[in-house]
């Protein structure tokens, strides 16, 4: 996990460079995941001026995020190569939808991998043609998901978080014998025709996210809780509600087909990140029977101990990785983050956490956690430093303006920063998704607040995850319809069982829309 330029910078720190090139031609079993894979390739734009360990004679480059919102994040399918060799053995869709695709020794092409990367080798690189194993197609570019030659082979998603059908790419490589790989990839590579690569269709699914809110109770226990307008506790009692325990609804949700998993820790921590052993347990524990992709979020900032030993945001998302989470969350430290970009004249200093999360471990590790509320202004002149917009849903006293104030410390203290402000300083940043909240509609089923969502999904090339407000299925197919986002988040119907995973799956297919199903 990581950024190849740091990848590489390890190798040759832990002197495990050299040793691995002669280990790669030795014939024994290798097999790389992602960065793994990446760099086994001479070059990347990621890290311009690294060389690469050279294994594969062709450059990995970066997304055309002119086109599509880059990282490319979320589940796709890994086309076997045999499947597009010819026009007749091809066609657009999945078996999930009444196609048959082909299955290879190690891949299922009738089923969706997890894919999180911003750069990728294109399928029609010199050099590569005698390696593709499969290919993956992302809107208007087609690339190499996994190679497969002689004793190695890799794959540009992750198996360990793509599920049942990545953990049996896993059992295949394990139980594999080389020989027997050495001889199924020795046809491919005797083929002279070039394969047409327009033949491999782009089955990018939406995400359905499901959403934890951990935090401790009055007697120490780390519940999921869920607030009333961001009130945990209970009326009448005082007590946190508790709607579970972290790692049992975690499961719950994963048997059920969620596509990603969000662990909000909002009570910070009890002492410290480092020191705070029950949520790097509630990781820990969570990965060893769930497979898909796992997002921590809370407290990620630089801060000192008691006894002033200090301790980056870089050190704390460290232990998180460490700890089996995939992809950190960051929310008030994000806003200060922005705050000092927009008074640096919009440059880049490389000293907020998003920059140096990003540049080590890639920008699909760091997502930005927004939690913004409505503003009511009679007219655009009376907020002139902030984005403002035309409401379709006028303010108590028939505002027809309004602008979202970003907040902070769990949405108790608003700033003079807006959301569209926010979100552009910390794509320029690094980040490489956007949480997006939104106070007004927490808690209220209403729906989500699709005006907040079009206006971020318009003003950045990076993912967006839409939360809050969601209250039926019908909510998830309108704002996928509507504003185009890639995900979809969700946490109180989910814990209630007032609407299930299954269900919004069913009615997002039968709507139309590409989605995992298990």
């Amino acid at each position: 996990m990581g950024a190849f330029g740091p990848a590489m910078e390890q190798l040759h720190k832990k002197n495990y460079f050299d040793s691995l090139k002669v280990y790669l031609t030795s014939g024994r079993p290798f097999m790389g995941i992602c960065v793994g894979m990446q760099s086994l390739f001479e070059s990347s734009d990621e890290a311009p001026g690294v060389k690469g360990l050279g294994i594969i004679p062709a450059k990995v480059v970066k997304f055309n995020s002119k086109t599509k919102t880059v990282p490319h994040m979320g589940w796709n399918g890994a086309i076997e190569r045999t499947s597009f060799m010819s026009s007749n053995q091809i066609t657009n869709g999945m078996e999930s939808q009444g196609v048959q695709l082909s299955k290879s020794h190690y891949l299922d092409s009738s089923q969706l991998y997890y894919f999180v990367h911003s750069y990728a080798v294109l399928a029609s690189s010199p050099g590569v043609l005698d390696w593709i194993h499969s290919c993956t197609r992302y809107n208007d570019e087609v690339f190499v998901s996994s190679i497969c030659k002689g004793n190695i082979f890799a794959t540009q998603f992750h198996p360990e978080k793509s599920g049942p059908a990545g953990l049996k790419v896993l059992k295949a490589f394990l139980t594999s014998n080389p020989n027997t790989i050495l001889q199924q990839t020795q046809f491919q590579s005797t083929i002279q025709q070039i394969e047409d690569f327009t033949l491999v269709p782009d089955l990018f699914s939406k995400r359905i996210v499901a959403c934890l809110d951990v935090r401790t109770n009055d007697q120490g226990d780390l519940v999921v809780t869920k607030g009333d307008q961001y009130d945990v506790r209970e009326k009448g009692n005082g007590h946190v509600r508790n709607l579970g325990r972290p790692v049992d609804l975690a499961r719950r949700y994963f048997e059920e087909g969620a596509d990603e998993i969000t662990f909000l820790n909002i009570t910070s921590f009890r002492e410290l990140p480092l020191k705070d052993i029950p949520m790097l347990d509630v990781l820990k524990k969570a990965s060893e029977n769930i497979f898909v992709p796992l997002t921590l979020g809370g407290g990620i900032r630089d801060m000192t101990d008691p006894d002033g030993t200090f301790h980056s945001a870089l050190e704390v998302v460290g232990e998180y990785f460490r700890s089996e989470a995939d992809k950190v969350s960051i929310g008030s430290d994000a806003v200060y983050a922005a705050e000092q970009y927009w008074r640096n004249d919009g440059k880049c200093t490389k000293s907020t956490s998003i920059e140096q999360i990003s540049e080590k471990y890639g920008s699909q590790a760091v997502v930005i956690s927004v939690d913004p509320r409505r503003i009511y202004v009679k007219s655009p002149n009376e907020a002139p430093t902030h984005h403002v917009i035309k409401t379709q849903y006028p303010g108590p006293n028939q505002e027809e303006y309004c602008w979202y104030q970003c907040t902070v410390k769990g949405g108790r203290e608003g700033r003079d920063l807006d959301v569209y402000q926010l979100v552009v300083a910390c794509e320029a940043l690094g980040a490489g998704e956007v949480l997006l909240n939104c106070m007004d509609k927490d808690g209220t089923n209403s729906g989500y607040d699709l005006e907040l969502i079009l206006d971020v999904k318009k003003s950045i090339r990076i993912p967006v995850i839409a939360s809050s407000g969601a209250g039926n299925v019908d909510h998830f197919t309108q704002v996928f319809q509507k504003t185009g986002v890639e995900a979809a988040l969700a946490a109180g119907i989910f814990h209630r069982s007032e609407v299930t995973i299954s269900a919004v799956k069913d009615r997002l297919k039968q709507d139309g829309f590409r989605i995992r199903l298990i």
